[in-house]
């Protein structure tokens, strides 16, 4: 599929394509390796945030060449890699960690499955934690909207809430805002 804005044409990859030579190759990627334009489209992952990952050696330093940092197709599995986790809320080091678990040569032992599985496990339990606080933030609000709906003229319960003149909406409901 491909479209057009002026002076500019855009193809979409190929969706089909299972070949990984082919899926790469429809990005324009050179023999030479994958500009990190490329790598960021590929993986839907911000070129800043991709050279911040480099800072923090998230990402391995990309190769030059010249001014232009050059990528090979390990680096589109480990950014991957990274994105999804990130997706699934892991911190950076424990992403790291994960990271050194799944690149180890154990990486298919028991011990590096049972690290990998621990810090899932913890990081269950935290999203757990943060579904109970948005389940609370949701209440509040709820209940905050539906009084404004009900009694408009005696003040808006929204504003009192946020003020701290609701007791419904206590600092514990807003302890993890930012």
């Amino acid at each position: 599929m491909a479209f057009s804005l002026p002076n500019r044409d855009f193809a979409l990859p190929s969706v089909v394509a299972t070949d990984s030579r082919t899926i790469l190759g429809s990005w324009n990627v050179t023999q030479s390796g994958i500009a990190i334009g490329a790598l960021s489209r590929m993986c839907g992952c911000n070129i800043e945030t991709i050279r911040y990952y480099e800072r923090i050696a998230l990402m391995p330093r990309a190769e030059r060449r010249g001014r232009y940092r050059v990528y090979a197709e390990a680096d589109v599995a480990r950014l991957r890699f990274i994105k999804r986790a990130r997706g699934v809320g892991f911190s950076i080091d424990e992403i790291r960690t994960l990271l050194e678990l799944s690149t180890s040569d154990s990486a298919t032992s028991r011990n590096s499955c049972s690290n990998a599985r621990q810090l899932a496990s913890t990081n269950l339990s935290s999203v757990r934690s943060r579904l109970d606080d948005l389940k609370r933030m949701e209440a509040a609000l709820s209940a905050a909207i539906a009084a404004c709906d009900r009694d408009a003229f005696t003040g808006c319960p929204i504003l009192d809430a946020l003020a701290g003149t609701d007791a419904a909406w206590s600092d514990d409901s807003s302890r993890n805002a930012p």
